[in-house]
């Protein structure tokens, strides 16, 4: 059997390149921000009983929103928003300032790609005006960043959004809202 050096160390140097490349991969990933979480606690705003916990957690390229809700209207939708501001000490949460819209696109369908990145899907309301939430979506980063969501509010609208209304989809006043920590 004839033992090449060369073609061996050639072999080896492929080997610890290709290990040295799923690692590098690997750190990246973990910078872009898989598993960060955040959440907020959502108080009642505009004189309704709304309430809520929602917690958002990066899966990828994707964030994981979920949630649980009180106090809304029975058996009905609610617009469901981040918003650009981390302030909701004003009684109707206008303090919040407009949808959270790094990439100043207009108002749209949740993950149409032609939307704010704080456009969720609607909350949807049991019989006995409580609800639990999920959805995955994308746009957004879980981090303190231009992108980020963390140190803005998240709002509940009394309304459905039509996902269509310029410029926030005539989703009605603002009825919880709660700063993402």
């Amino acid at each position: 059997m004839t033992f090449n050096k060369n073609k061996l160390s050639h072999q080896l140097m492929i080997s610890l390149s290709v290990a040295g490349l799923v690692s590098l991969a690997a750190c990246q990933s973990m910078e872009q921000g898989t598993g960060q979480k955040a959440s907020a606690v959502l108080d009642s705003k505009s004189g309704s009983q709304a309430k809520g916990e929602v917690s958002f957690v990066w899966q990828g390229s994707d964030v994981l929103v979920s949630g649980k809700f009180s106090g809304l209207k029975p058996n009905s939708e609610q617009g469901f928003h981040v918003h650009e501001k981390g302030d909701c000490s004003a009684p109707d949460a206008m303090s919040a300032g407009g949808h959270f819209n790094p990439d100043t696109k207009m108002h749209g369908m949740p993950n149409s790609g032609m939307n704010h990145a704080g456009d969720m899907p609607n909350i949807k309301s049991d019989a006995n005006g409580n609800a639990v939430y999920s959805a995955k979506l994308h746009g957004f980063a879980v981090n303190a960043g231009p992108t980020g969501i963390v140190g803005r509010a998240v709002v509940v609208h009394r309304d459905p959004d039509d996902y269509k209304s310029q410029p926030a989809g005539n989703s009605g006043p603002r009825i919880a809202c709660g700063l993402i920590k």
